[in-house]
């Protein structure tokens, strides 16, 4: 068993790819957007949708990102909501290499809000957090040796 997060953006979600690729090395394995669905399905959005859901053809309906070890999978396809709201949970990436940390940590702070500035702590070489410009919660660890 496997658990992945599935996050929605706000019709960011092709940009968002391209940062994580440049920040933090992500992999794209599967990209598909609302224009490549079978037609059938492009005409009927999900009962009581309204404008929150995007069905724009450019922007994509369901795409799978490898960070590291780990796939997590993103969509423009905001579940019917108005405004998607990133809260309640961080992404967290661990590294055995403070510099390493660093790199992502700043990679990813860039545009965006620090919320926790980087630097060593009682557990960690290296930890700190930060929501990207996408709205994207991160930590950002590296533990020390035990």
């Amino acid at each position: 068993m496997s658990v992945s997060p599935y996050i929605f953006f706000d019709g960011t979600c092709e940009e968002a790819i391209a940062f994580y690729k440049q920040a933090i090395g992500a992999e794209l394995l599967f990209k598909m957007t609302f224009g490549e669905m079978p037609k059938e399905e492009a005409n009927s959005a999900p009962e009581g949708c309204g404008s929150g859901f995007n069905w724009s053809d450019d922007k994509i309906m369901h795409a799978n990102v490898r960070i590291g070890d780990s796939e997590v999978m993103m969509s423009d396809g905001n579940m019917c909501a108005d405004k998607v709201k990133h809260t309640g949970y961080s992404l967290s990436l661990s590294s055995k290499d403070v510099a390493e940390g660093k790199r992502w940590f700043d990679n990813l702070a860039a545009g965006g809000d620090v919320t926790m500035p980087w630097g060593e702590t009682f557990w960690a070489q290296g930890f700190g957090m930060l929501t990207d410009k996408y709205g994207i919660p991160w930590m950002v660890n590296v533990e020390k040796p035990m």
